[in-house]
């Protein structure tokens, strides 16, 4: 319920985003630079908050802060066109300060989920996550496209998201006092830590990458379906709505059958991944609409399921930390994944789609290799 609150501020924000940018006198090449930017923050500085939250054993402190940034630095977007020529730097700050705010807590957060999970069992549990954190993704922009227009202008709606803010921190707060901290050993009893994680660990962290890197993104297929697909621009956020939908459907199947039959249910990620570029890219509407529902399948398993198993490989007081690298894995996944799929689709959606295939085919032998060692 938290990451449902939480996601409608964020989420309902960045639906405007670019738009508030370009109001404020920002250019594209600055727009594109101020996301990317955030983007990174979001994910590389994870490599630091994950150990710091196993090193101190403060994921509630970091959990909070990093919520509580997010729920600051979005309402306070509000403001920024009434700043005149300084609103651009503004908004600029608090873009890039609210994706700190989830690197900040995401590690903490995922550690947390697993501890809280495992009374459920750790795919499901992740499952069900993930299928809340997608209503308030879907929530959120509906919220704002409402208000904006009924006010004809962004202000009024980024203000309102200072209300599920509110809600996301006050259940924060609640939990806090009900749920503890994943224990610490004591000194006397701790087994050594050298620092390192499993190999296995890594193993799937390269699995995954791979998965990650052959994923097209849903800015190329948007971008297909709108130029070439035929496709209205209108009905692209619709497409993008149901796929949001076929993710929690996706997260909450395939948590389900990770409990019961334990990792083998990841291969379906290599699988869905490959086949989403023949589909989702060709001249087709039904094929196009086809392709984007795997594609969020896809994503739906990428980002639940997957981190379950990344949970069972690792011990619980290394968990934070893991989640940290991992993150790094599939951020410079998803970079170079993206431009190779960009470089590719203007030169032929063949070899773009051969090019997925051989790197999903290279992330499920990976993942076979972490499925064998001990």
């Amino acid at each position: 319920m938290v990451s449902l609150a939480a996601d409608m501020v964020y989420e309902g924000a960045r639906s405007v985003t670019g738009p508030l940018l370009a109001a404020l006198g920002a250019s594209a090449l600055a727009v594109g630079l101020i996301s990317g930017a955030g983007e990174a923050a979001a994910l590389l500085l994870r490599l630091f908050s994950g150990p710091f939250a196993d090193r101190t054993g403060r994921y509630w402190a970091l959990t909070i802060f990093g919520y509580a940034m997010t729920a600051v630095c979005v309402p306070l977007l509000a403001v920024a066109p009434l700043l005149g020529g300084a609103g651009l730097a503004v908004a600029a700050f608090l873009i890039v300060a609210e994706r700190v705010g989830k690197a900040v807590r995401s590690p903490a957060k995922s550690a947390l989920l697993a501890e809280a999970a495992g009374a459920v069992g750790r795919g499901r549990g992740f499952a069900v996550h993930k299928a809340l954190d997608q209503i308030g993704a879907f929530a959120g922009p509906l919220l704002v496209a409402a208000l904006v227009a009924a006010a004809g202008t962004v202000w009024p709606a980024l203000a309102s998201l200072a209300i599920p803010g509110a809600v996301a921190m006050v259940l924060l707060v609640w939990l806090r006092r009900r749920f503890p901290a994943p224990v610490r050993s004591s000194p006397a009893t701790a087994v050594p830590d050298t620092g390192g994680l499993p190999r296995r660990f890594y193993w799937f962290a390269a699995s995954a990458a791979a998965a990650t890197a052959g994923l097209v993104t849903f800015g190329l297929i948007s971008y297909h379906a709108s130029s070439a697909g035929g496709i209205t621009l209108a009905a692209i956020p619709l497409l993008y709505a149901a796929a949001m939908a076929a993710e929690a459907i996706g997260a909450l199947v395939t948590g389900h059958v990770y409990d019961r039959s334990g990792a083998r249910v990841l291969y379906a990620l290599p699988v869905l991944a490959a086949a989403t570029p023949a589909l989702a890219l060709s001249g087709s509407v039904p094929a196009i609409i086809a392709g984007t529902m795997l594609w969020g399948v896809a994503v739906g398993v990428q980002d639940s399921t997957v981190k379950a198993l990344v949970a069972d490989l690792v011990p619980g007081h290394r968990r934070a930390t893991a989640y940290g690298v991992f993150a790094a894995f599939q951020g410079g996944a998803a970079l170079v994944g993206g431009a190779l799929a960009g470089g590719l689709y203007g030169w032929s959606i063949t070899a773009l789609a051969v090019v997925v295939a051989v790197v999903q085919l290279l992330s499920a032998a990976l993942l076979a290799v972490t499925m064998r060692k001990n």
